[in-house]
């Protein structure tokens, strides 16, 4: 068993800046060691910034530096795959970004070479472990709203200024490198955190249409969706709303009050009973992958188990490609 986790980072855009990256450096035992980048002059620059001792331009030189012994990938989702079976089959553990790859059959190969190899497989579903999204499950657990009839998901922002821009559109943009649009990359937080919440969903479908023009793939999905044990719900994204109409809810129904909060915005959770109108603020730290990363350490440390791992996350891809018809 390690006593300490060296990471190697395999990318360093702009999530490992803010979210992750200096979650890495604080939490105890945990360290990273190297950053690589395809442009090598990049991941140099992060590197010294950040006190970090080595740089690469090549995955693979990162992946066999003998100090390592856990990869986090931090690269658009079409290359996670890859990279993630290089560093199992190498002997390290993998931390991937989500969505946990660009297919559901991409994420079941991940799954057979953890298998195989023996290497744990985690994925950064970071807002099961927020303090904001652990008060919205402890609500509906204890029963806050009574017994639960529906779900509703509704989601809706502008076309952002990169969208406007032919010819040169953003990689999330991109279903080669993505995996599809904006839902890909959206709504995987949104549906991961009602499994974690609510169960497996057994069936999934939806409709997808381009409304807007700006570019080829999807920007408006409508899906309805069951769980395990027989709750139903539905979902709407639209990625070229107006201004106004911005929304970022998934409202939950029972039968004694209706509980709503936001995945993105983190705006005051709401319950609605009989007894009137509440509203619930709860912080979340400052690096939001925080809690997550402490859990996949102690994990690999052997104090604890971490079950945000490639198994659970690729329910998740399930579930969207379903919905955009992929399956």
């Amino acid at each position: 068993m390690a006593k300490k986790i060296k990471w190697g980072f395999i990318g360093c855009g702009e999530a490992t800046k803010y979210k992750s990256g200096p979650a890495f450096q604080k939490i105890e035992n945990s360290e990273v060691v190297a950053v690589m980048s395809r442009k090598l002059e990049k991941a140099e620059k992060y590197a010294k910034e950040r006190g970090i001792a080595r740089w690469y331009d090549d995955a693979q030189m990162l992946i066999n530096d003998p100090e390592i012994n856990a990869v986090y990938i931090a690269t658009p989702p079409s290359s996670h795959a890859t990279y993630a079976i290089m560093a199992m089959k190498a002997g390290k553990a993998v931390y991937i970004e989500k969505p946990m790859a660009v297919t559901y059959e991409e994420c079941c190969r991940i799954n057979r070479v953890s298998q195989e190899t023996g290497m744990p497989c985690f994925v950064a579903y970071y807002r099961r472990y927020l303090p904001y999204f652990q008060k919205v499950k402890t609500l509906i657990e204890e029963g806050s709203i009574g017994n639960i009839i529906n779900i509703q998901v509704r989601f809706a922002q502008p076309p952002r200024s990169l969208d406007r821009k032919e010819g040169i559109l953003p990689w999330r943009l991109q279903p080669d490198i993505a995996g599809g649009g904006y839902f890909y990359d959206l709504a995987p937080h949104q549906i991961d955190l009602l499994q974690e919440i609510f169960g497996c969903i057994l069936e999934a479908s939806g409709y997808k249409s381009n409304r807007g023009g700006l570019y080829n793939t999807e920007d408006s999905i409508s899906a309805c969706f069951q769980f395990e044990n027989g709750l139903v719900g539905s979902g709407s994204w639209c990625f070229v709303a107006h201004e106004s109409v911005k929304e970022d809810r998934i409202v939950v129904v029972g039968d004694k009050g209706s509980l709503s909060f936001s995945v993105y915005t983190y705006e005051p959770i709401t319950l609605h009973t009989e007894e009137g109108r509440k509203e619930i603020r709860v912080e979340n730290p400052t690096y939001v992958q925080q809690p997550l990363i402490q859990a996949v350490v102690d994990h690999l440390l052997g104090k604890s188990t971490c079950t945000c791992d490639g198994e659970s996350a690729t329910l998740t891809n399930w579930v969207m490609d379903k919905i955009l018809g992929k399956l």
